[in-house]
């Protein structure tokens, strides 16, 4: 028997929304992959194993890139162009 849990989340004005513990607690992650479906959103769990039996590529990766510090949006899309 599939079990849902339903709790309303509020965005903070930068649009961050907070999982609630009770669900995060439940995978052994700390990303997921948000789909955009008509007037709903998909919040899936993600492990990098399911990156690679998807096929996914890792295009930006801060400790293996940028000595584990993040860089500026601009920079990354230029980057990102490079490589398409």
């Amino acid at each position: 028997m599939i079990t849902f849990m339903t709790m309303i989340v509020k965005a903070t004005k930068k649009g961050q929304v907070t999982l609630p513990s009770k669900w995060r607690k439940n995978f052994d992650t700390n990303q997921y992959l948000v789909k955009e479906k008509g007037n709903t959103l998909i919040i899936t769990p993600l492990e990098v194993d399911d990156l690679e039996e998807k096929n996914w590529e890792t295009i930006f990766d801060a400790k293996r890139d940028h000595h584990g510090k993040g860089i500026p949006l601009d920079e990354f899309i230029r980057l990102l162009k490079k490589t398409l």
